[in-house]
């Protein structure tokens, strides 16, 4: 049966983590064992399974049949018009582990399989409005408001496949590997020769040697290597139509009838092209999101919030990286990561500071310095126009506590002096 991961976070750090892990591993899988890449602190897009379902559809991709539904009457008659062997039913959240999740309405499970239209309603009656929690949600769960009725096939066989950007080539690369339904990392450990790569030339796109060549590497035979191969094309159109920097499909599987069938797929799009794909990005759901990185994304800004103790305030993510480090290292917590980026504006690091102090578990100052770091300029400056008054949680010992390093208030007309926050 088909299980779509979406950027199944419900939280940006969930999500930063997944990708920067994937990335990692994608890059093992090319021969860069030794590099790790970097966890950017972006919010990414967040797409329900049925979106992302709707998006491989009109691009030609092979999915199972299915339909959404937002009460159990509409769920019922979807089942219905499915006319199918045997019914998946699917609550739709953005969290993975739906399948060993528990309704508070009792029912256990996200997924269910049935062969009876009618179960379909009752079930759907027990999810729709009602909480699920899994390994993945809060403690208080996730309230369902659309569920996903779709027919069920058989799998005889799991390849993986994916497309993605890779810098090493300056452009996106195909990997695959005849062993799918697992994790690639395993495969890649355990069986490096059965990951396969073909480099895609940005001005042809994918040749059909290639795709034949791939379809073959995967373990099709016969009229599916064709099929797997033009399913391979179509991915890669997909790929190009909406600005990913990732499709993976995995499995990429057979069924006993002779589809090649996409069942399980992730998508990673490009955040800059959001000016090009207004109509994908008008599809995120923020609703699982943190509302505190929702609300920092609305300003462009850069925020993950984290377990400690320590408030993080910085300009360039490298530094922001760094000043974690280095708050670790001497025994401390950082309570978030926060960039401002390059182009800080003024409203942006208002903003800034009312995200901090919107926080409940961020410290606050017992006791402020503020010094100018530019020329001439004289210090220290008024802490008053720096930042409001907060709590503040005693300072952990060998350490000053970095409050912040950026860019701030504009103090005149022409000039925005670089002032640096010291608690102690």
């Amino acid at each position: 049966m088909t299980y779509f991961r979406f950027n199944m976070a419900a939280s940006m750090a969930c999500q930063a983590a997944v990708r920067g892990l994937r990335a990692a591993s994608t890059k093992q899988l090319l021969g860069s064992r030794n590099q790790l890449a970097r966890v950017s602190p972006r919010r990414w897009l967040n797409l329900q399974e049925y979106q992302s379902k709707k998006l491989m559809q009109d691009s030609g991709v092979t999915v199972q049949r299915f339909f959404v539904a937002d009460t159990a009457s509409e769920a019922l008659e979807a089942a219905k018009r499915l006319k199918a062997k045997e019914i998946v039913l699917k609550a739709q959240i953005l969290a993975g582990g739906r399948g060993k999740g528990v309704f508070d309405s009792g029912l256990k499970g996200g997924v269910h399989l049935t062969k009876d239209p009618a179960v379909v309603g009752e079930l759907a009656g027990k999810m729709l409005g009602f909480s699920l929690t899994t390994k993945q949600t809060p403690k208080e769960g996730v309230k369902v408001k659309t569920v996903m009725v779709a027919e069920a096939l058989d799998i005889s066989r799991e390849t993986y496949f994916a497309i993605l950007m890779d810098r090493s080539f300056n452009g996106p690369v195909m990997v695959g590997s005849p062993q799918g339904g697992v994790d690639i990392e395993e495969v890649a450990a355990a069986t490096p020769e059965l990951i396969f790569k073909e480099v895609i030339d940005i001005f042809e796109g994918v040749r059909d040697d290639q795709a034949l060549r791939m379809a073959a590497n995967l373990g099709f035979k016969g009229p599916l290597e064709r099929q797997a191969a033009n399913q391979i094309k179509r991915l890669y159109d997909l790929f190009l139509k909406v600005d990913a920097t990732q499709v993976e499909v995995n499995p990429l599987g057979e069924t006993p009838e002779g589809q090649v069938v996409c069942f399980d797929a992730k998508i990673n799009f490009d955040d800059n092209a959001e000016f090009r794909q207004k109509a994908v990005f008008a599809m995120d759901d923020t609703a699982e999101s943190d509302p505190l990185e929702t609300e920092a994304a609305r300003h462009d800004l850069k925020y993950i919030g984290l377990d400690g103790n320590i408030a993080c305030f910085v300009n360039g993510a490298g530094l922001a990286m760094a000043t974690c480090d280095i708050i670790d290292l001497h025994g401390g917590k950082p309570a978030n990561f926060l960039d401002l980026g390059g182009g800080v504006k003024e409203n942006q690091v208002y903003a800034a500071f009312k995200l901090l102090t919107a926080d409940p578990k961020e410290p606050m100052f017992r006791r402020q310095s503020v010094s100018c770091l530019r020329a001439g300029c004289p210090s220290p400056l008024p802490p008053t126009s720096m930042m409001p008054p907060r709590r503040l949680l005693p300072p952990l010992p060998r350490i000053e506590c970095i409050y912040a390093y950026t860019p701030l208030l504009q103090y005149t007309q022409t000039n925005r002096p670089v002032a640096r926050i010291t608690v102690t």
